[in-house]
């Protein structure tokens, strides 16, 4: 058992963000170790989830919207653990939520981190009914370096196009403080994952822009002093409101690039509204959209 003095911040934003709903931890998704994913159910009687009843193949049978998160850490570090206050802050608002692993550099470099993402995604498609998840609700979220798989499994339709699906099964996706135009990359660790100074075609989300996109949430930090706000999500949000796209931009004065996706624990979410920003634009999705 860990001494406390070993906890990290995100051990005890986790510790802290109280959760009453299950959780099912290692599921795979594919067969390397790193293709793992931990599934945050919601309570089953929360008001949230009690919004969603439908009745499908059982009378009564509560559905739920479900929520795949890729993490940051410029594709070099990070653990599924390490965001279990993202899993249960979601999970709590309704909405069953899936933190998965993905194979980093120096193991891999672009863009085969990118294949696992859509692995998991095919994955999630496939299983989601075994956990009540809503066949129309479906959406993929990122934070920094996930929030561009997201993108990228949402924009460019290569990565699902392997498991013959389209971007437009999404039924939304959401990006905090991604980087989706950062050419020439500027972030040592980052670097070499794209093969710097020779990087591959084709690599920007911002290219991949269309007006059959789905529905976005872009939430950034304007003290953000990693990814530029302005740059990347603004510029993103701007050119798919251009495209017809329905799109949702926000930027928070108090948090920066870390504390965006902190905000979703409960010690710090005075700090922005991120969580809310999140459930509001998963349960006010349009009537009729597919």
């Amino acid at each position: 058992m860990r001494r406390l003095s070993d906890w990290s911040a995100t051990d005890w934003l986790s510790a802290l963000t109280r959760f009453n709903g299950t959780v099912q931890r290692a599921v795979a998704y594919g067969s390397h170790a790193r293709q793992r994913l931990d599934i945050y159910l919601p309570p089953a009687r929360s008001a949230a989830r009690s919004e969603r009843l439908r009745n499908t193949t059982a009378e009564n049978e509560l559905t739920t919207p479900t929520v795949l998160f890729f993490y940051g850490g410029s594709w070099n570090r990070g653990s599924r653990s390490d965001y279990a206050f993202v899993g249960k802050a979601l999970a709590k608002r309704g909405i069953t939520t899936l933190i998965a692993d993905y194979r980093l550099y120096p193991e891999v470099r672009y863009p085969a981190f990118l294949h696992d993402c859509a692995l998991a995604a095919d994955w999630t498609f496939r299983n989601r009914a075994q956990w009540g998840g809503d066949l129309h609700e479906l959406y993929v979220m990122g934070h920094s370096a996930g929030a561009y798989n997201a993108a990228m499994l949402a924009l460019d339709a290569r990565w699902l196009g392997e498991f013959s699906r389209t971007p437009s099964q999404w039924a939304g996706w959401i990006g905090l403080a991604g980087p989706y135009e950062f050419l020439p990359i500027t972030v040592p660790d980052a670097q070499p994952v794209f093969e710097h100074p020779h990087y591959p075609a084709g690599t920007q989300p911002i290219d991949y822009v269309s007006a059959a996109s789905p529905r976005t949430l872009l939430l950034s930090a304007n003290r953000d002093n990693m990814i530029d706000p302005v740059r990347n999500s603004q510029a993103l949000a701007n050119r798919l409101h251009n495209a017809g796209v329905k799109v949702t931009y926000r930027s928070f004065d108090l948090v920066d690039h870390q504390t965006l996706i902190a905000a979703l624990a409960s010690p710090l979410s005075w700090m922005a509204p991120v969580s809310a920003s999140i459930a509001r634009f998963v349960f006010d999705r349009p009537t009729g959209s597919a």
